[in-house]
């Protein structure tokens, strides 16, 4: 069965589908067979990071069952072995377009995929469909930078997947619940006073999931002068959410990264003996370390 890597951030603009896509050729250097899936809803890039413009077929064509299987769309990637991309497209997965079943469809079916990685690159935000992505997964992947707004965010978007994930843990059909994530809660404790309101015995099977939520943390564009106190953040998230993050790696600002962009090429293929390349061969191997 394949891992399931989520890959999210709390902002857009902060370097997310280049770390996947990045990653995700990593992977595939250190033996393993990826796809890359591209859920970010309205966004949807990875194609183009590629240099592939037009896709033969997308995850439009699979939500609309034109494809009966995702691993029919996963396309190999010229000159890449064992990595295999499934594009998206924004239209069909804005969040007021992707019914309930057909989410759970696209999740079921990404499960299913025959690999031995599945990344999921998550839309930036934290509307419903950008949480669920972003749980699905083994290993829960955050992306930002030192830039203060991206670190708020950040812990804003940590704090309501973790409340999205006891939320769905007892009623993951019930109206209830999705009313219960519009109210702004400051704790943790304020979420399991509510589930106990509604189900008592589900507390211990509520904490028990925040136990095992554990993600984990990329800076992007770090410079010198970068002032983030990541053991604040930590500190934080372990307070008010009861969750550990840990930090995966940093990735320092450098102009190899914007140049590989506008080639459609990987900074790791680029420029592999630059600064963020080099950065990024490390979290590939930290993140190994976790299997």
């Amino acid at each position: 069965m394949a891992e399931i890597l989520s890959i999210a951030s709390g902002k857009g603009g902060v370097g997310k589908s280049v770390i996947s896509s990045n990653l995700a050729l990593l992977l595939t250097k250190r033996g393993k067979r990826v796809i890359l899936t591209d859920l970010d809803t309205g966004g949807a890039n990875q194609h183009i990071l590629f240099g592939v413009f037009h896709p033969t077929a997308t995850l439009t064509d699979f939500l609309n069952n034109r494809y009966k299987s995702l691993n029919d769309i996963a396309q190999p990637v010229n000159g890449y072995q064992n990595l295999r991309l499934i594009p998206g497209t924004g239209d069909t997965l804005r969040t007021a377009n992707l019914q309930y079943a057909k989410k759970k469809r696209l999740i079921r079916h990404l499960k299913e995929l025959d690999a031995d990685i599945i990344i999921v690159d998550v839309g930036a935000g934290t509307h419903y469909h950008a949480l669920d992505f972003f749980l699905l997964a083994d290993r829960h992947l955050s992306v930002a930078t030192p830039d203060p707004t991206s670190v708020l965010d950040l812990y804003r978007f940590i704090k309501l997947a973790a409340i999205r994930k006891v939320l769905t843990l007892f009623a993951a059909r019930d109206p209830i619940a999705n009313a219960m994530l519009d109210k702004e809660f400051q704790s943790i404790s304020e979420v399991l006073e509510a589930v106990g309101q509604t189900n008592e015995q589900g507390i211990p099977a509520a904490q028990q999931a925040l136990q095992e939520f554990h993600p984990y943390l990329i800076l992007n564009r770090v410079t010198p002068g970068s002032r983030i106190n990541t053991l604040q953040l930590q500190s934080l998230l372990k307070q008010y959410v009861g969750t550990n993050l840990t930090l995966l790696g940093k990735i320092p600002d450098h102009e190899s990264v914007a140049r590989s962009v506008h080639k459609y090429l990987p900074v790791i293929d680029l420029d592999p003996t630059s600064p963020a390349a080099i950065a990024l061969e490390q979290i590939a191997d930290n993140l190994l370390a976790t299997f």
